[in-house]
């Protein structure tokens, strides 16, 4: 299909620089960080309750990461979700290792009940828990994928929620309940290297963040863009190390005529 509206989207995010703020986990700070910056957007960290307020009213979009639960975090999520939702902002929610323990999967349901989240990126078994569906998650790695139930999950979870889903995986599936997308790029060398999902999240945050109307086309964008990145760091890199080096430089270098090139994205029934 068609896919010049992505390295569109990716043109207007470069142009516009969003703030995108991030409570996010201690192991993916600077990664996701540094991510931001290779794409084009301007990310910032902050958790403390006492400056949510006027962070939130600043940024063009709010980033919600589970990784690293703690009381005081929980209570900052829960804040910033109400915030974000009251002054109009995007969130994108991460909930990560949703369904590997009973406060993982609890904390990222209330967050959903808000109303507010406009994106949730999970993998298969944090968003199989999240529907009520156990047993698929070992720490915050999904240890199954089905790529049919995943496209059905994705639409489950974005009737359920009432938002846009991306299951990702082997093939992502992104849906608003009504339409359904599948993007088949990336490499298992992401599976490598921790905080990839992560990035990923926060790089939709960028890219919701400039075109808040149309969450569906904003995460299909990111993960377009991020999955041909990654095929390019693994093209010129085969071990981890090297590769995470690379992904970032191609976040950086990626462009409109390698995405119509290389996008591998196409439209499927429900």
């Amino acid at each position: 299909m068609n896919v010049e509206w992505v390295g569109e989207a990716l043109e207007k995010l470069r142009k516009r620089r969003p703030l995108v703020h991030n409570i996010t986990n201690f192991v993916v700070m600077n990664t996701t960080a540094n991510a931001l910056l290779a794409i084009g957007a301007s990310p910032v960290m902050a958790h403390a309750e006492e400056e949510l307020e006027e962070m939130i009213k600043i940024a063009d979009a709010v980033v919600i990461n589970i990784g690293t639960l703690d009381r005081q975090w929980i209570s900052s999520m829960e804040k910033a979700v109400k915030i974000a939702g009251e002054l109009e902002k995007p969130i994108v929610l991460d909930p990560v290792g949703a369904g590997a323990t009973i406060l993982r999967t609890k904390t990222a349901l209330k967050l959903l009940e808000s109303g507010n989240v406009s994106i949730l990126r999970g993998n298969f078994g944090e968003i199989s828990a999240l529907l009520g569906e156990h047993g698929k998650t070992r720490g915050v790695d999904s240890i199954t994928y089905e790529e049919g139930a995943a496209k059905r999950l994705a639409f489950r979870a974005a009737e359920e929620f009432g938002l846009v889903a991306a299951v990702t995986g082997e093939t992502d599936y992104v849906s608003d309940g009504k339409r359904i997308y599948a993007i088949e790029n990336g490499t298992p060398m992401l599976g490598r290297v921790t905080g990839t999902g992560c990035m990923v999240t926060a790089i939709t945050g960028a890219f919701v963040a400039v075109d808040v109307e149309k969450p569906l086309m904003a995460a299909v964008s990111a993960l377009v863009v991020f999955g041909i990145a990654a095929e390019k760091a693994n093209e010129e890199a085969e071990y981890p190390g090297s590769f995470h080096v690379k992904l970032y430089d191609w976040l950086y270098r990626i462009d409109g005529e390698l995405i119509n090139k290389r996008a591998k994205v196409r439209k499927v029934e429900p």
